[in-house]
């Protein structure tokens, strides 16, 4: 199954840390926050990813295209007999990436529609956004998806009111959705979407097209919504405050994203 990973936003609230990379570019510990919500998806054993670039979409390129030397140790050799010799391995082999240009000021809902060719025939894909970690189990949630039969499953969490509050009924169906509301008690919105290929029908490629406005809220009336139930560990990486809390996670080896 593939997994799209929204990676094109420009990470206005958070450019205090970096502001010469994207967002999903900007490490906890080591490496990109990307790289840990690819290694979190591949120890389920999803390994085919699609990521919608946008903004700085070459550092996320040039990322890939040198992950050998990111991530092994390796001996260079300067001069007329120049070459690498890689020492280490990693477990990253079988992973397969395509990176797709989905523009540079389109709005989520676009980015999905532009990367439909990638999808192929499957009959459904994951998505998430390229910011996040949770520790989601993903075999449950894919178990519901498919037990459903719906066109989409939002995972709905319990953190900080500022996204989009989810309602729903004992079925577990989306009744009410409502974009950023100013309080809740309720469940948000934490990304970590499985989606029937039907979801394109709610899809068109106008670059202002907001995947959690318009498409969802046509899903919720055509009941075509989800909600999987995480009451686990889910947090974003939209401030500074939150990069020092996920970097704290992982620096104290209490991070509960890290599975392998």
């Amino acid at each position: 199954m593939k997994i799209v990973i929204l990676c094109g936003g420009y990470g206005t609230r958070i450019r205090d840390v970096a502001d010469d990379i994207p967002k999903p570019m900007i490490p906890v510990g080591r490496f990109p926050i990307l790289w840990h919500i690819m290694k979190y998806y591949a120890c389920f054993g999803h390994k085919e990813f699609v990521l919608c670039l946008g903004y700085k979409s070459q550092a996320i390129k040039d990322f890939f295209l040198n992950y050998e030397a990111h991530i092994k140790d390796f001996t260079i050799n300067l001069g007329g007999k120049a070459g690498i010799q890689f020492h280490t391995d990693h477990s990253e082999s079988d992973w397969r990436v395509t990176l797709a240009e989905t523009g540079l000021n389109a709005m989520t809902g676009s980015r999905v529609r532009r990367i439909r060719k990638y999808i192929g025939d499957d009959e459904s894909f994951m998505l998430t956004y390229g910011d996040g970690v949770g520790d989601v189990d993903l075999d449950k949630l894919l178990a519901f998806h498919n037990a459903h039969g719906r066109v989409l499953t939002v995972t709905g969490v319990r953190p900080p009111g500022r996204f989009g509050e989810l309602l729903n009924d004992a079925s577990g169906a989306v009744t009410e959705f409502n974009e950023k509301p100013q309080a809740t008690g309720g469940r948000i919105s934490g990304g970590f979407f499985v989606c029937r290929r039907e979801i394109f029908d709610y899809l068109d490629d106008r670059e202002d097209l907001v995947f959690e406005k318009e498409p969802m809220t046509k899903l919720v009336k055509d009941g075509q919504l989800m909600m999987y139930e995480h009451d686990g560990f889910w947090q974003p990486m939209d401030t500074n405050r939150e990069y020092q809390l996920l970097n704290g996670l992982y620096d104290s080896q209490n991070a509960p994203w890290v599975k392998w």
